[in-house]
């Protein structure tokens, strides 16, 4: 059916340019090819075009979800598609008639042109949907990454459901109109489209009140509103976001009174789409953590994400709250973890390999592996993992009190898996070498991911060497966990992304690895029998946040011990453990 919709949006493309034709009266054979010769259109006449176009040729998935289950013997799924597919139009036609108007109506189209052909295609490529999430990722993503999205296949499909439509729109003179008659005419336009869309409602209000409430996030696969939605709601949270400064989450946070002599060093790894399925130390039927396995660690195996993407994820991971009690405004608009660990006198450092740490370092103290760019370590604008560890042995021969940082990875960020790690890990044979995911097999595909993961094992085992050889002057503890997991195929889908209501486990489900050198344990009074029993449990992101208030003796009214991993697992403290009084 998806492709039945786009050959006929192409078919529909060819009408178009005859309709211009006819519109001066002229034969194809005799048409002027001058673009100021063609007899002008109507404003109203090139939105209902245009709406007409994109029903037929970058809504498949939107009616496919819509039929799901239906029968096409039956004469009501011809019905409804016929009510949706009106319907659709409609909503097009409505939301064209507020934002085009004469000075503005080809730089609209041109960018909803683009951005729909775009956007179909990754839809129909990775089986993502542009939900305010997804378009925010969009919008925040770096060069490199935005690079490897490109192919060959997304060119060819933008030069044809993109590239003709914007030939014929340029070719295209609008009428002349006064404002009264322009008022008239978009005034008929919006009525006549009320009327449609209140026809279409009475028609199948039933079975699209029962869909919309049971498939909510299909709203993000009706291409192009679901851009002009979901860019609307991120362009306006943005707005509200810098006009009000961020709210602290404990003034009177403090590090608790201790008799601890010795440096501590706490390194949060942020991993990048690292799925808990894939994970060796977790099970996989493949060794994909060798070095960690012969490393005392402790591995946490069932371990919930709060968000599918990054965007959601890290924001998420450094907020008191979390994924229980979700509020994007509340999480953006406060400080982090870090912002109140340095408020509390924790010296804090962020060093990132991907886009940058969406919002939760802003204003303390970071750098990239990029601007550091480590011999050897990067090309293309992209650098390998342990770029992460460049400078590691100065800086844990010059710690002092406590600190903690946090290493960003780049991981398994897909869709060029192959691209993440250098060739001595590619043990798994053969691995897709494409950024374009449609041109490899899914054994080619894992195989690529499994080796990135084989390489996040040795960066992780390598950080913990390090840490290890200054054991004897530098008490550290590792904790790294993946920020969201990765569909590799399952069900059609790739990558990340989706809306977390109807996210596959693959999406959700993520590693989490702890290590602690003996110095912590003993200073701390840590459990290890108590935390390894603690591990065996489900866990989340939400953990996290009190997780780190616990290990480094941080008294805040807002940490719940509840949440902390290593509550109760501490056999002596100088100082006991409580929530700050507000």
């Amino acid at each position: 059916m998806g492709q039945t919709l786009a050959d006929a949006g192409a078919v529909f493309l060819q009408a178009g340019f005859r309709l211009v034709r006819r519109n001066r009266g002229m034969s194809s054979a005799t048409a002027p090819t001058h673009a100021a010769r063609l007899r002008p259109i109507a404003i109203e006449h090139l939105i209902v075009l245009a709406s007409l176009y994109w029903v037929l040729s970058a809504n498949s998935l939107f009616f496919e979800a819509a039929l799901e289950g239906r029968s096409w013997t039956e004469g009501a799924t011809w019905g409804f598609l016929a009510a949706l597919a009106l319907g659709l139009f409609g909503l097009h036609v409505l939301l064209l008639s507020l934002v085009a108007y004469r000075r503005t109506i080809k730089p609209v189209l041109s960018l909803l042109l683009i951005s729909a052909a775009a956007g179909s295609w990754f839809m129909q490529s990775y089986g993502i949907y542009l939900d305010p999430t997804m378009v925010r990722n969009v919008l925040r993503t770096d060069v490199a990454e935005a690079r490897e999205l490109w192919s060959g296949a997304l060119l060819i499909h933008l030069l044809i459901y993109a590239g003709l439509p914007l030939l014929l729109l340029h070719k295209v003179q609008i009428a002349p109109q006064g404002w009264r008659r322009a008022l008239l005419g978009r005034v008929a336009l919006i009525g006549a489209t009320l009327l449609l869309l209140l026809a279409v409602l009475m028609a199948i209000f039933q079975p699209l009140a029962s869909l919309m409430r049971n498939h909510k996030d299909m709203r993000y696969l009706a291409t192009p509103a679901n851009l002009l939605w979901s860019t609307g709601s991120v362009l306006a949270s943005e707005s509200r976001g810098t006009l009000q400064p961020r709210q602290p989450l404990d003034p009177e946070a403090r590090l608790a009174a201790t008799t601890h002599q010795r440096p501590r060093v706490l390194v949060l790894v942020v991993g990048e789409t690292a799925r808990a399925v894939n994970w060796g130390l977790s099970g996989y039927a493949r060794q994909t953590t060798p070095e960690l396995s012969r490393l005392p660690v402790l591995n946490m195996a069932q371990v919930t994400s709060c968000g599918t993407n990054t965007e959601v994820s890290v924001p998420c991971l450094f907020a008191p709250v979390g994924r229980r009690d979700y509020d994007e405004a509340r999480i953006r608009g406060s400080d982090s973890l870090l912002h109140l660990l340095a408020q509390a006198g924790v010296t804090v450092h962020w060093r990132d390999n991907q886009s940058g740490c969406k919002g939760v370092c802003d204003g303390l103290p970071q750098d990239s592996v990029g601007a550091l760019n480590p011999p050897g370590l990067c090309a293309e604008g992209r650098c390998l993992d342990e770029g992460l560890l460049t400078g590691l042995d100065a800086r844990l021969a010059q710690a002092t009190g406590t600190q903690v940082w946090v290493l960003h990875m780049l991981g398994t960020h897909g869709p060029s898996y192959f691209r993440r790690y250098p060739p001595a890990y590619a043990r798994f044979q053969p691995a897709c070498q494409s950024d374009d995911l449609r041109l490899c097999t899914r054994e080619e595909i894992v195989n690529a991911y499994d080796n990135a993961l084989l390489y996040t094992d040795h960066v992780l085992a390598s950080l913990i060497g390090t840490l290890q050889a200054h054991a004897g002057r530098v008490d550290s503890f590792m904790l790294y966990v993946s920020d969201h997991g990765e569909s590799l195929g399952e069900k059609g889908l790739y990558l990340h992304g989706m809306p977390y209501a109807i996210a596959p486990d693959e999406q959700t489900r993520v590693p989490m690895t702890l290590w602690w050198s003996q110095g912590w344990a003993a200073q701390g009074g840590l459990d290890p029998a108590c935390l390894r029993q603690r591990a065996a449990a489900p866990a989340q992101h939400d953990h996290v946040f009190h997780t780190v208030l616990g290990l480094l003796d941080v008294q805040s009214k807002v940490y719940d011990a509840a949440w902390d991993l290593g509550a109760g697992c501490h056999s002596q403290r100088a100082t006991a453990l409580v929530p700050a009084q507000p």
